[in-house]
Protein backbone atom coordinates (compact mmCIF):
# COMPACT_ATOMS: atom_id res chain seq x y z
CA UNK A 1 0.00 0.00 0.00
CA UNK A 2 2.94 2.31 0.54
CA UNK A 3 3.59 2.10 -3.18
CA UNK A 4 0.14 3.50 -3.94
CA UNK A 5 0.71 6.28 -1.42
CA UNK A 6 3.98 7.18 -3.14
CA UNK A 7 2.20 7.17 -6.50
CA UNK A 8 -0.43 9.54 -5.08
CA UNK A 9 2.23 11.93 -3.77
CA UNK A 10 4.08 11.77 -7.09
CA UNK A 11 0.92 12.58 -9.06
CA UNK A 12 0.15 15.47 -6.74
CA UNK A 13 3.60 17.00 -7.17
CA UNK A 14 3.43 16.40 -10.92
CA UNK A 15 0.14 18.33 -11.09
CA UNK A 16 1.68 21.21 -9.14
CA UNK A 17 4.64 21.25 -11.54
CA UNK A 18 2.33 21.30 -14.56
CA UNK A 19 0.09 24.06 -13.18
CA UNK A 20 2.84 26.38 -11.94
CA UNK A 21 3.61 28.09 -15.25
CA UNK A 22 -0.04 28.54 -16.36
CA UNK A 23 -1.00 30.02 -12.97
CA UNK A 24 1.91 32.47 -13.06
CA UNK A 25 1.06 33.52 -16.63
CA UNK A 26 -2.63 34.02 -15.86
CA UNK A 27 -2.08 35.94 -12.63
CA UNK A 28 0.67 38.25 -13.92
CA UNK A 29 -0.30 38.68 -17.57
CA UNK A 30 -0.86 42.26 -18.73
CA UNK A 31 -4.61 42.09 -19.16
CA UNK A 32 -6.43 45.15 -20.63
CA UNK A 33 -7.75 46.17 -17.22
CA UNK A 34 -4.30 46.06 -15.59
CA UNK A 35 -2.66 49.45 -15.01
CA UNK A 36 0.81 48.05 -14.34
CA UNK A 37 3.22 48.19 -17.25
CA UNK A 38 5.09 45.05 -16.18
CA UNK A 39 4.17 41.90 -18.08
CA UNK A 40 5.39 38.34 -17.69
CA UNK A 41 6.13 36.08 -20.61
CA UNK A 42 6.51 32.33 -20.99
CA UNK A 43 10.28 32.43 -20.61
CA UNK A 44 9.99 34.52 -17.44
CA UNK A 45 7.55 32.02 -15.96
CA UNK A 46 9.86 29.08 -16.63
CA UNK A 47 12.66 30.85 -14.77
CA UNK A 48 10.95 30.10 -11.46
CA UNK A 49 12.11 26.48 -11.85
CA UNK A 50 15.62 27.82 -11.28
CA UNK A 51 14.69 29.29 -7.90
CA UNK A 52 15.49 27.19 -4.83
CA UNK A 53 12.49 28.64 -3.01
CA UNK A 54 10.15 27.09 -5.59
CA UNK A 55 11.52 23.61 -4.90
CA UNK A 56 11.31 24.19 -1.16
CA UNK A 57 7.61 25.03 -1.58
CA UNK A 58 7.07 21.97 -3.78
CA UNK A 59 8.85 19.77 -1.24
CA UNK A 60 6.72 21.11 1.61
CA UNK A 61 3.51 20.43 -0.31
CA UNK A 62 4.67 16.91 -1.21
CA UNK A 63 5.63 16.22 2.39
CA UNK A 64 2.24 17.49 3.55
CA UNK A 65 0.48 15.13 1.14
CA UNK A 66 2.59 12.22 2.38
CA UNK A 67 1.84 13.00 6.03
CA UNK A 68 -1.90 13.17 5.34
CA UNK A 69 -1.70 9.69 3.82
CA UNK A 70 -0.15 8.03 6.90
CA UNK A 71 -3.49 7.14 8.50
CA UNK A 72 -5.13 5.99 5.22
CA UNK A 73 -2.17 3.68 4.58
CA UNK A 74 -2.56 2.13 8.04
CA UNK A 75 -6.29 1.65 7.49
CA UNK A 76 -5.72 0.11 4.07
CA UNK A 77 -3.30 -2.37 5.65
CA UNK A 78 -6.02 -3.35 8.12
CA UNK A 79 -4.13 -1.89 11.06
CA UNK A 80 -5.94 0.34 13.51
CA UNK A 81 -3.73 3.45 13.86
CA UNK A 82 -2.69 4.48 17.33
CA UNK A 83 -3.33 8.00 18.57
CA UNK A 84 0.25 9.05 17.88
CA UNK A 85 0.03 8.43 14.11
CA UNK A 86 -3.29 10.28 14.09
CA UNK A 87 -1.53 13.26 15.64
CA UNK A 88 0.53 13.72 12.46
CA UNK A 89 -2.47 14.30 10.12
CA UNK A 90 -3.92 16.62 12.77
CA UNK A 91 -0.79 18.77 12.95
CA UNK A 92 -0.42 18.71 9.15
CA UNK A 93 -4.02 19.83 8.61
CA UNK A 94 -3.56 22.60 11.17
CA UNK A 95 -0.49 23.87 9.30
CA UNK A 96 -2.37 24.22 6.02
CA UNK A 97 -5.44 25.70 7.73
CA UNK A 98 -3.17 28.31 9.33
CA UNK A 99 -1.74 29.27 5.93
CA UNK A 100 -5.17 29.44 4.32
CA UNK A 101 -6.45 31.68 7.10
CA UNK A 102 -3.39 33.94 7.06
CA UNK A 103 -3.21 34.52 3.31
CA UNK A 104 -6.95 34.95 3.08
CA UNK A 105 -6.74 37.79 5.61
CA UNK A 106 -3.65 39.24 3.90
CA UNK A 107 -5.43 39.18 0.52
CA UNK A 108 -8.35 41.14 1.96
CA UNK A 109 -5.94 43.56 3.57
CA UNK A 110 -4.08 44.11 0.30
CA UNK A 111 -7.36 44.80 -1.50
CA UNK A 112 -8.15 47.50 1.07
CA UNK A 113 -4.77 48.91 2.12
CA UNK A 114 -2.45 47.85 -0.75
CA UNK A 115 1.11 47.28 0.53
CA UNK A 116 0.12 48.71 3.89
CA UNK A 117 -1.41 45.37 4.78
CA UNK A 118 2.07 43.79 4.74
CA UNK A 119 3.36 46.22 7.36
CA UNK A 120 1.85 43.97 10.03
CA UNK A 121 4.58 41.45 9.27
CA UNK A 122 7.25 44.11 9.77
CA UNK A 123 5.65 45.18 13.04
CA UNK A 124 5.55 41.62 14.36
CA UNK A 125 9.09 40.94 13.12
CA UNK A 126 10.47 44.01 14.86
CA UNK A 127 8.57 43.13 18.06
CA UNK A 128 9.97 39.61 18.42
CA UNK A 129 13.24 39.91 16.52
CA UNK A 130 16.29 42.00 17.30
CA UNK A 131 19.88 42.32 16.14
CA UNK A 132 21.25 40.29 19.06
CA UNK A 133 19.01 37.34 18.24
CA UNK A 134 19.91 37.61 14.56
CA UNK A 135 23.62 37.62 15.42
CA UNK A 136 23.24 34.53 17.59
CA UNK A 137 21.35 32.65 14.88
CA UNK A 138 23.81 33.51 12.13
CA UNK A 139 26.79 32.64 14.32
CA UNK A 140 25.29 29.29 15.23
CA UNK A 141 24.15 28.35 11.73
CA UNK A 142 26.70 30.04 9.47
CA UNK A 143 29.64 30.38 11.84
CA UNK A 144 29.93 34.13 11.26
CA UNK A 145 27.78 37.21 11.61
CA UNK A 146 26.41 39.24 8.73
CA UNK A 147 24.62 42.51 8.64
CA UNK A 148 20.84 42.31 8.91
CA UNK A 149 19.43 42.32 5.35
CA UNK A 150 16.51 44.46 4.31
CA UNK A 151 13.20 42.74 4.67
CA UNK A 152 14.26 40.22 7.33
CA UNK A 153 11.59 41.66 9.63
CA UNK A 154 8.89 40.84 7.09
CA UNK A 155 10.12 37.26 6.68
CA UNK A 156 10.46 36.65 10.38
CA UNK A 157 7.11 38.32 11.08
CA UNK A 158 5.33 36.12 8.52
CA UNK A 159 7.01 33.00 9.92
CA UNK A 160 6.08 33.91 13.48
CA UNK A 161 2.48 34.60 12.44
CA UNK A 162 2.18 31.23 10.70
CA UNK A 163 3.63 29.51 13.78
CA UNK A 164 1.09 31.13 16.12
CA UNK A 165 -1.84 30.40 13.80
CA UNK A 166 -0.54 26.84 13.39
CA UNK A 167 -0.74 26.33 17.15
CA UNK A 168 -4.21 27.88 17.35
CA UNK A 169 -5.61 25.74 14.54
CA UNK A 170 -3.96 22.62 15.97
CA UNK A 171 -5.80 23.17 19.26
CA UNK A 172 -9.09 23.88 17.47
CA UNK A 173 -8.78 20.83 15.22
CA UNK A 174 -7.75 18.60 18.13
CA UNK A 175 -10.78 19.63 20.19
CA UNK A 176 -13.09 18.73 17.32
CA UNK A 177 -11.33 15.54 16.26
CA UNK A 178 -10.00 14.01 19.49
CA UNK A 179 -12.87 11.51 19.66
CA UNK A 180 -12.89 10.68 15.95
CA UNK A 181 -11.98 7.25 14.65
CA UNK A 182 -9.24 7.21 11.98
CA UNK A 183 -11.65 7.23 9.03
CA UNK A 184 -13.70 10.11 10.46
CA UNK A 185 -10.54 12.08 11.25
CA UNK A 186 -9.28 11.90 7.66
CA UNK A 187 -12.72 12.87 6.33
CA UNK A 188 -12.90 15.79 8.74
CA UNK A 189 -9.40 16.98 7.78
CA UNK A 190 -10.04 16.86 4.04
CA UNK A 191 -13.46 18.49 4.47
CA UNK A 192 -12.04 21.39 6.47
CA UNK A 193 -9.13 21.86 4.09
CA UNK A 194 -11.31 21.70 0.98
CA UNK A 195 -13.84 24.18 2.34
CA UNK A 196 -11.08 26.44 3.61
CA UNK A 197 -9.24 26.43 0.29
CA UNK A 198 -12.38 27.23 -1.69
CA UNK A 199 -13.26 30.07 0.68
CA UNK A 200 -9.70 31.38 0.53
CA UNK A 201 -9.75 31.34 -3.28
CA UNK A 202 -13.05 33.23 -3.28
CA UNK A 203 -11.22 35.93 -1.35
CA UNK A 204 -7.79 35.83 -2.98
CA UNK A 205 -8.88 35.89 -6.63
CA UNK A 206 -11.02 39.07 -6.42
CA UNK A 207 -8.36 40.68 -4.21
CA UNK A 208 -5.71 39.91 -6.83
CA UNK A 209 -7.86 41.46 -9.56
CA UNK A 210 -8.32 44.59 -7.43
CA UNK A 211 -4.62 45.08 -6.64
CA UNK A 212 -3.60 44.38 -10.23
CA UNK A 213 -5.97 47.16 -11.29
CA UNK A 214 -3.86 49.54 -9.19
CA UNK A 215 -0.28 50.67 -9.68
CA UNK A 216 1.17 48.76 -6.73
CA UNK A 217 4.37 46.78 -6.29
CA UNK A 218 4.21 44.12 -3.54
CA UNK A 219 0.48 43.62 -3.06
CA UNK A 220 0.01 41.50 -6.24
CA UNK A 221 2.67 39.06 -5.01
CA UNK A 222 0.84 38.69 -1.69
CA UNK A 223 -2.51 37.98 -3.35
CA UNK A 224 -0.77 35.69 -5.84
CA UNK A 225 0.59 33.68 -2.92
CA UNK A 226 -2.96 33.54 -1.58
CA UNK A 227 -4.14 32.03 -4.87
CA UNK A 228 -1.20 29.61 -4.89
CA UNK A 229 -1.94 28.47 -1.34
CA UNK A 230 -5.64 27.96 -2.07
CA UNK A 231 -5.04 25.95 -5.25
CA UNK A 232 -2.29 23.82 -3.69
CA UNK A 233 -4.33 22.91 -0.62
CA UNK A 234 -7.46 22.26 -2.67
CA UNK A 235 -5.56 19.75 -4.82
CA UNK A 236 -4.00 18.32 -1.66
CA UNK A 237 -7.45 17.36 -0.39
CA UNK A 238 -7.96 14.89 -3.23
CA UNK A 239 -4.92 12.84 -2.20
CA UNK A 240 -6.65 10.53 0.32
CA UNK A 241 -9.56 10.00 -2.08
CA UNK A 242 -7.22 9.10 -4.95
CA UNK A 243 -5.31 6.75 -2.65
CA UNK A 244 -8.46 4.87 -1.66
CA UNK A 245 -9.37 4.53 -5.35
CA UNK A 246 -5.97 2.89 -5.92
CA UNK A 247 -6.53 0.57 -2.96
CA UNK A 248 -10.03 -0.38 -4.10
CA UNK A 249 -8.77 -1.12 -7.60
CA UNK A 250 -5.88 -3.15 -6.19
CA UNK A 251 -8.19 -5.21 -3.97
CA UNK A 252 -10.41 -6.02 -6.95
CA UNK A 253 -7.45 -7.23 -8.98
CA UNK A 254 -6.15 -9.44 -6.17
CA UNK A 255 -7.42 -13.05 -6.29
CA UNK A 256 -9.65 -14.01 -3.38
CA UNK A 257 -7.75 -16.34 -1.06
CA UNK A 258 -9.53 -19.35 0.41
CA UNK A 259 -9.63 -20.10 4.11
CA UNK A 260 -6.95 -22.71 5.04
CA UNK A 261 -9.54 -25.11 6.54
CA UNK A 262 -11.71 -24.75 3.45
CA UNK A 263 -8.70 -25.37 1.22
CA UNK A 264 -7.79 -28.59 3.11
CA UNK A 265 -11.39 -29.85 2.88
CA UNK A 266 -11.44 -29.07 -0.85
CA UNK A 267 -8.21 -30.99 -1.33
CA UNK A 268 -9.65 -34.12 0.37
CA UNK A 269 -12.72 -34.11 -1.85
CA UNK A 270 -12.24 -36.56 -4.78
Amino acid sequence: MKRWALITVFLYMLILLALSVPVVLVTFHKWPWVKQEADIHLGDAFQMYQEWSYWVWLGIMGLGQALLLLAPVSMAQRRLPARRPLLIPTVTSAFFLANLFLWGIVSIGCAIFNEGALEIFKFIGEAVFNDDLYTILTKKVLGFTISTPNGIEYTFGATATVAVLWLVWAVIFFLFAKTDDPDALIKRATKWLLRGSILELLVAVPSHIIVRHRDTCCAPFATFWGITTGLSVMLLCFGPGVFFLFVERFSRLQPTSLDPAQSAETAKTP
